[in-house]
Parts: structure tokens; sequence; C-alpha cells
């Protein structure tokens, strides 16, 4: 190559360089400009186009001397045989004879001639990353053998060099249309999926308390009964915090096996343990610089709490089977619906991590505390089941609303969506034909009639009697209720809870902290 063709080539790689976006919002249609600029300064030619390859049809990204239509144009490859045979030719490139019977598909359209005159001289490159078209860059020219005076090795060269840089930016632009995408579906998700529904008076007391304590770095404590929502109160703090951007992870404490609790929060290394074939980074890496949500927190062991103290209090986790620790910028939000000052008398939770996760408290109300909110809940869990039912128009009857408002709702506002899921899932069997389905009492199985209390002298004479504390009493009845239904049942822990019209984990959860035993006979 000689020193005129060499210094060509270092100032187009030069100006490809410059022309590199120097933002994080790389589009790809003015870098494409800048290549044909580039090109039109080294190669002699009248017409230049960089055309992306999509779905097996070549479309235009930049043109310089062809005809504005060309823009608007898509050439299919199978129809197109000079621009097919250029993109089979993945290493170098291909320079048609001026007197090439294929068909050019830009005949008429450079911007240079006059009249009709078909395109005379023609070349082109194809850009490909590994296996895969990317692209290709094709060059015109009115003058017959215009570019035979290049040599294959500098056109190998050039096709090289505006390859690599194309497919940079191309991988730049696809990272940045998908970062773009997620920040999206994350608000989207932030502020659609988990909305908030209810303006009762403890609704509004806890609406304040978010707003107040979300962009803040403390930590929260979120207390409530199973199924009043825990969850999208931790995702509110979340999406409402500096940190919406960042990862919101979430840790089910309840389900997590003792041994392998430490390594779920803290990761582990290779060969650490009999299983640890590979490296893992545990929840706290995951979220680094974002929200940690450790719901069921009540039910970590004890052994697990004082590792956890350590990594709230310094931010420094160490892997198992690392020695070296790690720092991590983490926000923590627990969940729980225990009595965790209860738990902390009792020895069953440290009453230092205990103060450190109750740097601001959130209580989540009951639904029976804000039963001005049912008929909203109602009617969105309805819209919800309405688009996954797949029918235009669900309603909800007078009286079917009479029995949810009459209802006292033990599962709170998970029982309430699980009780609809199921009265739609009906009234759509039952009205399979129409396009507008109505939900009525007699699809739901909860009674609008409020149950009828009768007692025996002998039990009123019993109750007086009774001498019991309140919260005692109540924790006996609940553990008689329980050996009752399980009894009928046969030990079915589903059946069971349907009787009893709670969740079959919140009813094997309470019976566990009752003391409730029970062994199947082998029969």
């Amino acid at each position: 190559m000689d020193q005129r063709a060499l210094s060509q080539l270092l100032t187009l790689n030069q100006s490809l360089a410059e022309a590199l976006p120097k933002t994080n919002e790389v589009e790809l249609l003015p870098y494409c400009r800048a290549i044909t600029s580039a090109l039109k300064a080294f190669i002699g030619a009248d017409a230049i186009a960089v055309l992306s390859h999509q779905q097996g049809a070549l479309v235009p990204l930049a043109a310089t001397g062809l005809a504005p239509e060309v823009m608007g144009r898509r050439f299919q490859l199978s129809e197109h045989p000079r621009l097919a045979q250029i993109a089979q030719s993945a290493k170098k490139p291909v320079i048609f004879p001026s007197d090439c019977t294929l068909s050019d598909p830009y005949d008429g359209m450079l911007l240079a001639e006059t009249g009709d005159i078909p395109v005379h001289a023609c070349m082109g490159f194809a850009m490909y990353e590994q296996d895969v078209l990317l692209g290709v860059i094709t060059f015109d020219s009115l003058s017959p053998n215009a570019f035979d005076s290049y040599s294959q090795s500098l056109l190998t060269m050039v096709q090289a060099s505006v390859s690599s840089h194309f497919s940079a930016v191309d991988n730049m632009h696809q990272l940045c249309k998908r970062a773009r995408s997620g920040i999206a579906m994350l608000h989207e998700l932030s502020h659609q999926q988990y909305t908030m529904v209810g303006d009762s008076a403890p609704m509004k007391q806890l609406k304040g308390d978010i707003n107040l304590v979300a962009n803040s770095d403390l930590s929260v404590l979120i207390q409530g009964e199973t199924g009043t929502g825990k969850e999208l109160v931790a995702r509110q703090v979340h999406a409402q915090s500096s940190r919406c951007n960042a990862p919101f992870v979430q840790v089910n404490c309840a389900s997590l096996p003792d041994n392998l609790a430490e390594s779920e929060f803290f990761g582990h290394r290779k060969g650490a343990f009999t299983g640890a074939d590979a490296h893992r980074e545990g929840k706290f890496l995951v979220a680094d610089q974002g929200t940690l949500f450790l719901d069921e927190i009540g039910e970590l062991p004890l052994h697990i709490q004082s590792k956890l103290l350590r990594a709230l209090q310094s931010g420094e986790i160490q892997p198992v089977g690392s020695d070296t620790p790690h720092f991590v910028n983490v926000r923590i939000v627990a969940a729980t619906n225990r009595d965790l000052q209860k738990e902390v008398e009792e020895g069953r939770f440290r009453s230092d991590l205990f103060h450190r996760l109750q740097v601001f408290p959130l209580q989540v109300p009951a639904l029976r505390n804000r039963p001005s909110d049912i008929v909203p809940l109602a009617g969105y869990f309805t819209e919800q089941l309405r688009k996954k039912l797949g029918v235009s128009q669900l309603l909800l009857d007078d009286g079917l609303l009479d029995c949810l408002k009459a209802h006292d709702w033990p599962g709170n506002v998970r029982e309430l969506e699980h009780v609809l899921s199921r009265a739609a899932l009906k009234a759509k069997h039952s009205n399979w034909q129409k396009d507008i389905v109505k939900i009525m009492s007699t699809h739901c199985e909860l009674s609008f009639e409020a149950p009828q209390i009768t007692t025996e002298p002998s039990e009123v004479k019993s109750l007086e009697s009774f001498a019991l504390p309140l919260k005692e009493a109540t924790e006996q009845f609940q553990k008689k209720q329980i050996l009752q239904a399980l009894k009928t049942h046969q030990l079915n822990w589903a059946a069971a809870a349907r009787e009893l019209g709670v969740d079959r984990a919140n009813l094997v959860r309470l019976a566990k902290r009752l003391g409730v035993e029970t062994v199947k006979k082998v029969k």
C-alpha cells in the first residue's frame, strides 16, 4: 500500500472515530450520515448509501447523491440481485463490471445524471457482526470503471474499518433503546400496576407517611395483617424515592432455608460448600444503589439476624467462601405481620435489629378498618379481571356490593381480590355468550345476611365464667376451630382453610404459632 492510500485510510478512520456519539443518547442515523460524508471524501462516487438489514430487506438510513425518494424505499434482497450479491459477500467488497446485466436498484435515481441514463459503475460491501448481516454500503458512479483503480486490499480494509465502527454504534443504539424501554417499563409498573386504591382516613394517613419518608434513606418497617398490601407499600416507597430507577429486590425471609439464607443475602464463591459450583451474587449486591425489601422479616432465624445486622450497620457484606468484604449502598424496607416488639420480649427477635429496622414505621390498615375503600377496591380488581377474562365489560351488581360491604374481611385486600376472581369466573361461565357480564351476589360465596349466633344456657354460663385474658381466650378459640376443621377434613389443610375462609399458607403459619400439632394415622 502506497503512502497516499495509507494516509487516506488513516484520515477515514479518524473521521469515523470523531463522529462516534459522545453522549448516552446514541442515535444511529446521524452516525450513518457521518459515514457517507467520510466515504465521500475517500472514494470518488456520485452516490453513496448506507442501508440497514431488517428482516430480509435493506432499509436506507443515509444517502448522498440519490433522489430523496430512495429513503422511502424498502429493497427486498430476493428482488434485487445486486444487493443480494453484496450482502452475501462478508469478507470482501463487490465491484460489478460496467457491462453487468443485473438490474441496478438506483437506475434513474442518481442526482448527477441527466435523463434516465442507467448507472454505469457500481460497488458495495456488507457489514457483519460475526455471522449476522447488519447492513450494506453501496457506491455508484456514472463513470464506467470508476472503482477499478482502488486495490482490493485497500477496499477490504475500508470495509473492515467501517463495519467495526457501524457495529459498535449499532450495539450502543440498541442498548440505549433497551435502557429507555426498561426505564419506561419500570415507570409504568411503579405508577400503574402498583396503584394504592382508597381515600379513607387511614389510607390518607398511610400515603402521607409514604410521601414523607420515601425520598430519604431511612430504613422502613411496614407492619400490618396478612393480605393488607405490605409489598405494595414497599414498592410505593421505592417508586417515590431517588432510587426509583435502581433495582427493587425482594427477599421472602419466610421461605429461606436456614442453611442457604446467608448465601441468599450475601452470595457465595465457587466451592464454598457442597453444590456451590459457580460464583453467585447475593441479594445485597444485586440491590446495590437500590432498595432491598425484606418480606416476612419476623420469620428470620436468630443466627442470620446477627449477620444481617452487621450489613445494615456498615454496608459491609462478605460472600460465603470469600476473604474480601464488599461495600454496598442499599436502602432497607422490611415488612412483617408479627408484633416484633413482642417477639423481642420473648427472645425470638434481636432488639438491636428491631431498632435498626424501625427507624420509620408504617402501619398498613386492615380492610375492616377502612370500609369506605371496599367499593373502589372492588372496582379496581374488576377492571383487572375484565382484561384477564377478555370480556368487553364486567359489572358489579348492587346486591354483590352489599355483600362485600357487609363482610369483615379477615384476609383483607387479598381475600377481596380472590373472592372477586372466583365470582368473576363463575359469572363469565354462566354468561359466556355475552360481551357484558355482570357479577351477581349468587356468583359469590359470601352471604349478605349477618350470621346468627345462638347459645345454649350452658354455653352462656361457660362464657360468663371464662376468666382468661382476651388474647389468650382468642388464641384458644382459634386453636379449637382449626383442630375441628382439620378433623372434619381428615387433616386436609386446603379444605380446612376454605372452610375457615383464610388462605392456606396463612392457616399453616397461624397453626404453627398456636402450637397446633397434627399427625396423620398410617393405615
